[in-house]
C-alpha cells in the first residue's frame, strides 16, 4: 500500500453533492423476470437513482445476468451490485463483466463490492471460506487488478492471492474516469482505508454484517476516520458518497395498514434483520431519513422484500420528494 492516489472525484459523486439520492434493492429478486423488469422500470419512472442487485447465487437470479438484461430495458436508472462478493469470481472476470454491463447500459454501472459473509453459500458452491484478513487481502488485490484493467494498460500482477501475466482488458467501461466503486462495511482500520484509497462510496448500516452503525456517535466516528484516511490519499470528504443500507425498508400508508402488512411478512427474515429493519408510514420514513441526513448520510439504499411494491411506490412518490 502506498500513501498516494490519483483518484479524482467521480461525476456520479459530484452529481449528488448537497442532495439526497436513493437506490433500491430487492431481496430475493422476483422469479418472474417480466415482473422484475416492470418493477425496475417503475423505479426509474419514480426518479429512484439506482437499482442494486444482490450477489447471492443461492437466492434466485444471478446479479450480473439480471443487470445485463435490465440494462437493455431501462434508460436512465443506475444499475449495480449491493454487493458483488469478490471471492465468487476471478478479478479479471469481474472486471470483464462490469465493463460489459457498463457498455450495455451506456455508462450506468455502480460496482458495489464486499468480502462475503454467507458461509453456507460458500459451502454450497464448493468455495473455501477464508479468514477475515484473507478476505480483506483478496479485496485489496481485486481493487488493484480491476482498476488497472479498466485503465487499458497491460500488466502483470504477483499478489498473495492472485497472479496475472500480461493481463489486459481490450474493451473497457464507458464511464470515465472509471466505473464508480462502492465498498460495503464499516471496518475502521481496513475497509474504510480501502474506501479512501480506491472507492467512490462507503456503504454501511446497523446490522453486524453491514457495519454495526446504530447511533450518531457511530456514524460520526466512522466518517471522521474515513476523512482521516481520505486525507492521507489527498482526497476530500466530498470525494466519497456516504451511503446507508436499510435491511429491509417497509412502508405503508397508515399505522393500521403497516401492522397488518408486517404480520404478512416472513417473520424469520424480519427477526434476522433486527436493528437494520425500518418500518413506518411515509411521514415516519421521512423523519428517519432526515435524521440519517443529520448524521452525514447522503445516499439511501432501501432493501425491499420481494413483492412489497407498495414500499417502492411510497418511497418514490411521497418520501423522496419530501427529501429533495
Amino acid at each position: 500500500m502506498t500513501d498516494t492516489v490519483t483518484l479524482t472525484r467521480h461525476p456520479w459523486v459530484e452529481e449528488g453533492i448537497d442532495r439526497l439520492r436513493c437506490g433500491v434493492s430487492i431481496f430475493p429478486q422476483p422469479y418472474d423476470f417480466q415482473e422484475f423488469v416492470r418493477v425496475v422500470q417503475r423505479c426509474e419512472a419514480l426518479g429512484i437513482d439506482s437499482y442494486l442487485a444482490y450477489d447471492h447465487p443461492m437466492d434466485r437470479s444471478d446479479c450480473w445476468t439480471s443487470l445485463s438484461a435490465l440494462a437493455m430495458v431501462t434508460e436512465k436508472i443506475r444499475l449495480g451490485t449491493i454487493v458483488d462478493c469478490i471471492l465468487y469470481r476471478n478479478p479479471y472476470l469481474l472486471a470483464r463483466m462490469a465493463a460489459d454491463v457498463d457498455r450495455i447500459s451506456n455508462g450506468r454501472l455502480i460496482l458495489g463490492l464486499g468480502i462475503g459473509d454467507k458461509t453456507e453459500e460458500f459451502a454450497q458452491m464448493g468455495i473455501p471460506f477464508p479468514t477475515v484478513p484473507q478476505r480483506q487481502q483478496a479485496m485489496e488485490e481485486t481493487l488493484e487488478i480491476v482498476t488497472r484493467l479498466w485503465s487499458g494498460e497491460t500488466f502483470s500482477f504477483d499478489g498473495e492471492i492472485y497472479q496475472l501475466t500480461d493481463a489486459q482488458l481490450v474493451a473497457g467501461p464507458v464511464q470515465q474516469p472509471r466505473v464508480p466503486i462502492l465498498l460495503a462495511g464499516g471496518g475502521e482500520k481496513v475497509t474504510l482505508r480501502q474506501v479512501a484509497q480506491y472507492a467512490d462510496a462507503s456503504n454501511f448500516g446497523s446490522h453486524a454484517w453491514i457495519g454495526s452503525a446504530m447511533s450518531p456517535v457511530d456514524f460520526e466516528r466512522k466518517y471522521d476516520i474515513l476523512a482521516n484516511h481520505l486525507a492521507r490519499f489527498g482526497r476530500h470528504r466530498d470525494d466519497v458518497v456516504p451511503s446507508h443500507f436499510d435491511m429491509p425498508l417497509i412502508i405503508s400508508s397508515s399505522p393500521e395498514k403497516l401492522k397488518a402488512k408486517m404480520r404478512e411478512m416472513p417473520q424469520a427474515v424480519l427477526a434476522w434483520c433486527g436493528p437494520a429493519l425500518f418500518a413506518g408510514t411515509p411521514d415516519e420514513t421521512i423523519a428517519f431519513y432526515k435524521q440519517l441526513q443529520t448524521w452525514g448520510v447522503q445516499y439511501f439504499v432501501a432493501n425491499i422484500l420481494d413483492g412489497d411494491w407498495e414500499t417502492i411506490e411510497l418511497l418514490g412518490s411521497e418520501v423522496m420528494p419530501a427529501l429533495a
